[in-house]
């Protein structure tokens, strides 16, 4: 019997290739999976079926993860509010770790031998992927042709028509990864430092010029409605929110961020649904947590976001940030009112039951209730004590 390989399938060239090379060159069997986080319609999924099955794999698996992804990771990133480098909110980055742990489920599941993907080394997806493999199936073999063997494009293309092999070899030019938390873009702009993106590179074109009012409920820091309407999923929430904002171009921008090969790495994306929900979640946070909570959420969420990119997602800080994040969100509910335009959009305001700007204890610069003028004198006499002491010492400095 032959030995078998499980392949991160993506139907690209690059997976393609170690397709027929894994089979044709090194005899595998190969078992081919698809990790769907929100980037495939039912009709692509059927596409990339037929390719693999073309391309002579032994089987093929298309696994949805879409509400696996949410429940594991998104719902963190929302509650952490978490924006690499205060812009990305980690599109790809969270859906490879997730698209990771599912394959490596798969190739316990079918028993392989070995693990294969098709990442370059220049990359961090190759990271993720191998993290992930080497922690959750240790003694199965890492299979990595592109990165191995350093192949260019043209030498994939002839290898697979010299196998039979056809396809539409003409590369794009940009690259894009569609998921559920965003929209990666890549072209020969972001190679630049200089250069922003052309607006025909962004899939999402502006179709509505006219501002239009959006609601968006949130439930312990979770989108339950939008509109007014309600879904079984936060995932079907964060899905019509994209379909909204998406047709004013909103959410579009370039990161610049260190990767975790130790280069600075830039990447264009467009995210309207994290866009949004992450900035109105922020807003409704605001007025519903305390301060002290939202100083060590802020920090916290740094931290999640920075050992997310970086492949860590397993440690098990993760899961303790988590806890803390979850438990931050007992408050957090509520509607907030946005205005959609073209490329941007208004936080307008909140309501909630737990909104901590009543006008019952005080209204900010016109009125106090909750304490007087001389409370306040004797505070500030007492808080300036240890800076009087301070500045009187040292004040031939």
């Amino acid at each position: 019997m032959n030995k078998k390989v499980v392949l991160a399938f993506s139907g690209g060239l690059d997976t393609s290739y170690c397709a027929k090379y894994l089979s044709e060159v090194l005899g595998y069997d190969v078992y081919a999976v698809t990790v769907n986080t929100g980037g495939f319609s039912k009709e692509e999924e059927k596409e990339l079926e037929n390719k693999a099955l073309i391309l002579g794999v032994k089987e093929y698996r298309c696994v949805d993860a879409q509400e696996d992804y949410y429940n594991s990771c998104v719902k963190y990133l929302i509650f952490g509010n978490v924006l690499k480098n205060n812009t990305y909110p980690l599109s790809v980055s969270a859906e490879r770790t997730i698209q990771a742990q599912e394959i490596a489920k798969f190739a316990i599941e079918v028993g392989a031998d070995a693990i294969a993907h098709g990442s370059t080394g220049a990359g961090n997806d190759q990271v993720r992927f191998d993290l992930i493999f080497q922690v959750m199936c240790p003694d199965v073999e890492i299979i990595t042709p592109i990165r191995d063997m350093a192949l260019s494009r043209e030498e994939e293309i002839e290898f697979l028509k010299s196998n039979g092999y056809e396809m539409e070899f003409q590369k794009a030019q940009y690259s894009v990864n569609k998921g559920l938390w965003g929209t990666s873009v890549g072209g020969k702009e972001t190679l630049t430092s200089r250069n922003y993106l052309p607006e025909e590179a962004f899939p999402s074109q502006i179709k509505e010029t006219q501002p239009s009012e959006m609601e968006v409920e949130f439930k312990n820091g979770e989108v339950v409605a939008v509109n007014g309407e309600n879904f079984e999923h936060p995932v079907y929430a964060i899905q019509k929110i994209e379909e909204l904002a998406s047709a004013y171009g909103i959410g579009r921008d370039i990161h610049v961020g260190d990767t975790i090969v130790g280069i600075k790495g830039r990447v264009g994306f467009e995210a309207a649904a994290a866009s949004v929900i992450i900035k109105a979640h922020h807003l409704l946070e605001k007025h519903t947590l305390s301060k002290y909570q939202q100083m060590m959420k802020s920090q916290l969420s740094d931290w999640y976001g920075n050992w997310l990119h970086e492949a860590l997602f397993l440690d098990p800080v993760m899961r303790n940030i988590e806890s803390f994040l979850v438990n931050s969100q007992k408050t957090v509910s509520g509607k907030v009112f946005v205005t959609l335009h073209p490329y941007r959009f208004i936080l307008n305001g909140i309501e909630s039951q737990h909104d901590l700007m009543s006008d019952e204890f005080g209204s900010y610069g016109e009125a106090n209730r909750a304490w007087t003028g001389e409370d306040v004198k004797g505070y500030t006499k007492i808080v300036s004590n240890s800076l009087n002491i301070y500045h009187q010492i040292n004040s031939a400095l």
